[in-house]
This record gives C-alpha cells, structure tokens and sequence, in this order.
C-alpha cells in the first residue's frame, strides 16, 4: 500500500476531483446539450422539407380550439379567413434576421368560425439605433391569408414586457405572455406570414437546412469525457514506475564499501523521470 501512499496527497486528490467533475460534466451536461441541439435542428430540417412539399391545410384542421397547439405541424402552410385586430399590434425586439437587428411585428387575427391565433407579420429594421420605423397599417375587414405554422416561444425570464415609442414590447413571441399582454385569448401555435399576402412586411426567410456541428461536438464530449479519466490513469502509472525506478536506483546507490552513497537529489528525480536539459 506505501506505493499508493502518494495519491492521498492533496494535489492528487484534487487532481482527481477536477478529472471526475470534467468527465461528469461532459456526459451529463456538455455532450448532451450539443446532441440535444442536434436532435432539435434535425426535426427541424425534417419539418422544412416536409412542409415545402405538402400542399396549405386550413387552420382550423391543425388548431380547432382555442387552447390548440401543433408542434408536429411547425412550418406548415396553413390558410385561414378572417380579420385582424390592429389595436393588439406589438412588436418583437431585439430579434437578428440574415444577421441584422430587426422587429418582428405581431398581432392577434380572429379566424371565422374559429380561434384567435397570432400572426407575425414579418420584420421591419430599427431606425437610429434601435428606434422602430413607421409601420404600414393593416388591411381592415375580412382577409384570407396564407402562413406557416410556428411553435411558441418562451420568454426569457428577467426580461418584462415594456411601452416604448408607441408599441408593447416583448423579447420573445411567446403566445402565454402576448395573450395576457392584449387580454386578448390565443392558441399555442402562431402563423408567420409567408409573401404577397394581406399585411405582411419583408418575409422572414426559412432557416438554412444544416444540421451544423452539433453531433460532432457531442461526440468530441464524449470523447473527452472518456480521455480524461484514461489520462489520469496513466499519469497515476507514471509516477508508480518512476517511483519505483527511484526506490531501485537508491538501493543500487552505495559505494565500493557497501555504504550508501549521497542521497538522490531533486534534480536527479526529475532527470530520471523526463529527461535532461541538453
């Protein structure tokens, strides 16, 4: 057991700890977060490609409530005939649209005959700085529309709603909080507006369909996760070996008398275990 001695020192020991809470890390946390990323960005891409083939479905068939919700469906063209409610507009900040700042415009569209969605009109850019611009109005009475389906969002927390320059404002197009916003009922799923339709802006383009680097980063995780307690053993076999090289050493170490000679100093330890400074 004196052999082992040495890993119950402290620097061993948290040496340890670190290896241990690295590999518990990246197999709980790291490596599932970027496989979760990629298993959120392949039914996404799976969602796209269906929905660019699939021919528009009245809303109704995909939220016949008003408590309805297609997670299933997001990217779907739907079509649905109805009228907006201009006095719920609001508008979506601090959104990035093909890489500039941008606000999406939302507000409420009452369906004949069916529920309330919300609908996003599409995006306009901010005007010295962050200041929205003019917004064209909406198109009064009945209008059929065209859009695709969208999962809601989830509003970040510690970020409010707020009144600024004439608009409600909200830091993500969350159904729950646009409803309770307005007073106003909607389903979980709202529709993008897609182009040449009644009061839509500039079209939100579809996401590129790249899976990214996502899987290949959870598995490098893993790898690590892997690497890092196969290090630590073989440093923990390093210092064995050299420590028993050193124990041989310094009973070889006596002189012609059969005395022992000087003792092995630190330089020496360090020369036998990595080699000399040329």
């Amino acid at each position: 057991m004196r052999r082992w001695a040495f890993l119950f020192k402290l620097q061993w020991l948290a040496m340890a700890v670190v290896v241990g809470a690295f590999a518990y890390l990246c197999f709980t946390v790291l490596a599932p977060w970027q496989l979760g990323k990629n298993t959120q960005t392949s039914r996404e891409n799976n969602q796209i490609n269906a929905a660019l083939h699939a021919e528009p479905m009245p809303v109704k068939d995909v939220l016949p409530q008003q408590d309805s919700s297609a997670p299933d469906e997001q990217w779907r063209e739907v079509t649905a005939t109805g009228r907006y409610l201009p006095e719920h507009q609001l508008l979506a900040r601090l959104r990035v649209i093909e890489g500039e700042p941008a606000f999406e415009v939302l507000v409420p569209f009452a369906v004949d005959g069916g529920p309330v969605v919300l609908v996003d009109r599409g995006y306009v850019r901010p005007e010295a700085g962050s200041k929205p611009p003019e917004i064209a109005a909406l198109p009064p009475g009945q209008v059929t529309i065209t859009a695709r389906l969208r999962d809601s969002e989830t509003a970040p927390p510690g970020k409010e709603p707020f009144t600024q320059d004439g608009y409600q404002q909200v830091y993500a197009i969350d159904t729950r909080q646009v409803s309770a916003l307005t007073d106003t009922p909607l389903t979980g799923s709202y529709l993008q507006l897609i182009e040449d339709q009644p009061g839509v802006l500039s079209v939100i383009p579809l996401p590129h369909l790249d899976a990214g680097p996502f899987l290949s980063y959870g598995i490098q995780w893993i790898a690590f996760g892997i690497i890092a307690p196969i290090g630590l053993g073989y440093f923990v076999y390093a210092e064995v070996k050299a420590r028993r090289r050193e124990r041989e050493l310094s009973r070889a170490a006596v002189d012609s008398d059969g005395a022992p000679a000087s003792p092995v100093s630190v330089e020496d330890k360090l020369a036998n275990r990595y080699g000399r400074r040329r």
